[in-house]
């Protein structure tokens, strides 16, 4: 095995300077562990089933996945309204379809 070079502390990531030093210690893995190690299944039964889990497909879609191309003005002004702009540009364009 070749031997990497220890990284250093970098804030921000997410964790503090204590959890860095509670673990940077934390020896190489060598050979005779990794036959030790269980699969991810097997020691996180609940975790492995959870991933497993998946959505399915819609029983009917209501909407056309499109990729379109707008100005910055347009999409700046939709997303000024906070969450849901492409709602919001869907019911502007129904509208115009529609004439009301």
């Amino acid at each position: 095995m070749t031997k990497r070079k220890a990284k250093e502390f970098e804030p921000g990531k997410g964790y503090t300077k204590a959890d860095w030093d509670a673990v940077s210690d934390t020896p190489e893995i060598t050979p005779a562990d990794m036959k030790k190690a269980k699969p991810f299944a097997e020691a996180f039964p609940v975790l492995a089933e959870k991933a497993r889990q998946v959505r399915g497909a819609q029983k009917a879609p209501t909407k056309v996945p499109v990729s379109i191309r707008l100005s910055p003005e347009v999409v700046e002004h939709f997303k000024a309204g906070g969450p849901g702009w492409q709602a919001r540009i869907d019911d502007a364009l129904r509208k115009m379809v529609s004439g009301a």
